[in-house]
């Protein structure tokens, strides 16, 4: 997949193509739909299928404070998109210029002249250009006059409701992963990298990954039985993972994804990993000591342990085994 970094990096052999715009956050069902959609005219029509897409998201420009919590950054994001089978990535810087760009001068600037778009998928509630006053009835009415079509896909429905990031986000934030799941074609993954943390863990016996969230919130609060992907070539390693503010250790609000590998100890530092959440454990909260933080803890394995088992996951001292072999 050929990524694009900004509208400065556009060449002309980068012209004629068919295209969708959108934030695509999560790519769930929805989005994936529209991917199909836009690869088959693609191929039919023997044109590169490109997505268009935005960094920051405009929310998060505009109204950072109250930007909804991502689904996924921006390499999750590529890498599912990758994964979808998309030839081109157009990634636009949203910015202050840009905010200000008519949605009419986007479309014949930008679109017509600079990409030379042949077909364009977009969303049900698509809006774009200043003051948001671009929709899919102006972007029909300039295609119509520059020779390019412009289609709306129908909406994905799940359990009778309509697949959205804003649902998926709901979804996790009140524990429901196999709603979540569903919506996503897959379950609800964190990537990032193993950093150096207060090792506070192992002076009561359990040793944690600390991992770098790298977003301003997260739709996930409390503690979860995961899989971790990156280490073990064999296959994933359970564990249980805690993701917040750890009141019983911290003062500060700062964020942290936290997991317990079951039997796993090893120089992780610096690996980039892959933490996958499989069912929601218990809310987080405060613990009067470490003693019965360390209880607590025990506790939440355990059921980690009971659920990854019955999900037909190795047990821990399999996944002992498997590591020790790889390494």
């Amino acid at each position: 997949m050929l990524l694009i970094r900004g509208l400065h990096n556009l060449r002309a052999e980068h012209r004629n193509c068919v295209a969708t715009i959108g934030n695509f956050d999560g790519v769930h069902l929805g989005h994936q739909a529209v991917f199909a959609a836009l690869i088959e005219r693609a191929r039919r029509q023997g044109l590169p299928a490109l997505v268009i897409t935005f960094e920051p998201q405009p929310m998060e420009y505009f109204q950072p404070q109250q930007a909804p919590a991502r689904l996924t950054r921006l390499r999750e994001k590529l890498e599912a998109i990758r994964g979808c089978g998309i030839d081109r990535v157009l990634l636009i810087r949203f910015s202050a210029a840009f905010a200000a760009v008519e949605a009419e001068s986007f479309v014949r600037d930008v679109l017509i002249v600079r990409l030379g778009i042949q077909h364009l998928f977009v969303g049900d509630d698509f809006r774009f250009g200043r003051q948001r006053a671009g929709d899919a009835g102006l972007l029909r009415k300039i295609g119509g006059e520059a020779g390019f079509g412009v289609e709306n896909l129908a909406t994905v429905i799940d359990n009778g409701e309509r697949v959205s990031s804003t649902r998926i986000r709901e979804s996790l934030r009140r524990g429901d992963l196999e709603q979540a799941a569903r919506c996503l074609g897959r379950r609800y993954r964190i990537c990032g990298r193993v950093a150096h943390g207060q090792q506070r863990g192992r002076t009561i016996g359990f040793p944690t990954l600390n991992i770098g969230l790298l977003r301003r919130s997260t739709p996930l609060h409390g503690v979860y039985a995961v899989q971790v992907s990156g280490i073990n070539p064999a296959g994933a390693l359970p564990g249980v993972a805690n993701i917040g503010s750890r009141p019983t250790v911290d003062d500060d609000d700062q964020f942290l994804l936290e997991v317990y590998l079951f039997d796993i100890s090893a120089d992780l530092y610096g690996r980039h990993v892959e933490v996958e959440f499989v069912e929601y454990i218990r809310e987080e909260r405060r613990f009067e000591s470490f003693d019965a933080l360390r209880v607590q803890i025990e506790l939440d394995a355990q059921r980690a342990r009971e659920i990854l088992r019955s999900d037909g996951f190795a047990d821990s001292e399999s996944a002992r085994a498997n590591h020790s072999q790889s390494n």
